[in-house]
């Protein structure tokens, strides 16, 4: 539905962030309701999307502190599943993903009462694809330009310059990830082990930059383009994987392939280029080269180098965690890996369906030894770089 509403709760600003105190789902045998409950007064937005079904609610800042934590749905009823947190810096957005096509009334703004807060009612009816794809699109504002990445390498560094490591924290915000047996979230793991990479390779001294600090969502055609802007030697992205199976575990690494090289790895690469949808961002106007990158020579070379690299990670992980004993490396067209011209590697860094795995990855002693085992690997991959390039192509680490 392109309700393209904004609606103003109450007039009072405010004198610091508005808190986020329950969402209930009520399941009705001619509707599905939700009921958004806060501490404050806000403005937001909400619209429909298609291809997949998805109802979003845009707000501005807030805290999320609800009790009891989100309520599961069915999953027979219209709503399939719902995730909220930080989208972007100064928004925050609620995604309600669709098992049918619904019909959104207009959304009932009650005031305090009753010990409740400011509540936000929200009703879905049922309704036919074809009604709910005319009043489905973007906002006009929320329509971004497709960012433009170069597919021609960079002008080589000076002599003597740093090395540019680009460290990518997967998922943040209201994209959490995979979820651990004991509700551990991958994205808080994987930022965490991000930031003490970065600082232990800056100790090193390399130049790093992470695409995220923050547990706040950055879209993924937005990550790869940040490695050749700041002209990366390199790009690492950490996540943490998932198996049906409870008792699979171990780090894995990945590179590049447009096939892949199993049908796990192809899964697990859809899954993880699913995060843009998860978190409602347009693609329709995404035609760059993050998006579809011809494999040409110049990026067989870059794809050679992170395949290197992925081995020298391997060799050096194994001193800080268990490693997946059937193939840990392996290939697939991650999104986040299509850079044609930074070498790039995607480490999964263990399995949160694995209760060892998950138990030690919530540990600030793992995540300080993966992050020193990772920087070995970085320094080993420089060391063989410099010594094949000769004395005249040497740089500082």
């Amino acid at each position: 539905m392109r309700l393209d509403l904004e609606a103003l709760i109450g007039t009072s600003k405010p004198q610091s962030l508005p808190v986020v105190m329950g969402a209930r789902l009520g399941e009705h045998a001619d509707r599905t309701r939700f009921v958004i409950e806060l501490s404050d007064p806000v403005k937001f937005r909400m619209f429909t999307l298609a291809n997949p079904n998805r109802v979003v609610l845009d707000l501005p800042d807030v805290l999320w502190r609800i009790q009891g934590g989100p309520q599961k749905p069915s999953g027979t009823g219209a709503v399939k599943a719902y995730r909220y947190g930080q989208f972007r810096p100064g928004n925050a957005r609620f995604v309600i993903d669709l098992n049918m096509p619904v019909n959104v009334a207009e959304p009932l703004v009650l005031p305090p009462q009753d010990g409740y807060g400011y509540r936000v009612v929200i009703d879905l009816f049922p309704s036919t694809q074809a009604a709910y794809e005319k009043k489905s699109g973007w906002p006009a504002d929320l329509r971004p330009k497709a960012p433009v990445v170069s597919a021609i390498p960079s002008a080589p560094k000076s002599e003597g310059a740093k090395r540019v490591i680009v460290i990518d924290a997967g998922h943040g915000g209201l994209d959490s990830g995979t979820v651990g047996v004991d509700g551990t979230q991958e994205k808080d793991v994987v930022l965490a082990v991000a930031k003490r990479l970065g600082k232990e390779l800056q100790r090193r001294g390399y130049i790093t930059y992470l695409t995220r600090d923050t547990d706040v969502f950055i879209p993924l055609y937005s990550r790869t383009p940040l490695a050749h802007a700041k002209r990366a030697d390199l790009f690492v992205s950490l996540h943490a994987d998932s198996n049906p199976n409870p008792s699979v575990s171990g780090a894995s690494i990945y590179t590049l392939s447009e096939k892949g090289s199993d049908r796990e790895a192809a899964a697990l690469a859809q899954k993880e280029n699913q995060s843009d949808i998860i978190a409602g961002v347009d693609l329709t106007g995404d035609n760059s080269s993050v998006a579809s990158i011809l494999i040409d020579l110049a990026q067989r070379d870059t794809m050679n180098k992170s395949s290197r690299f992925a081995e020298a990670v391997l060799s050096k992980l194994k001193n800080a965690t268990d490693i997946l004993p059937r193939e840990p490396h392996r290939s697939a067209a991650f999104v986040v890996l299509k850079s044609p011209d930074v070498p790039a590697v995607l480490i999964e860094l263990g399995y949160l369906s694995n209760a060892r795995d998950c138990a030690r990855m919530g540990t600030d002693a793992w995540r300080s030894g993966v992050a020193s085992s990772i920087a070995d690997a970085v320094d080993g991959h420089f060391e063989s770089v410099t010594a094949a390039a000769g004395p005249s192509q040497s740089a500082s680490p």
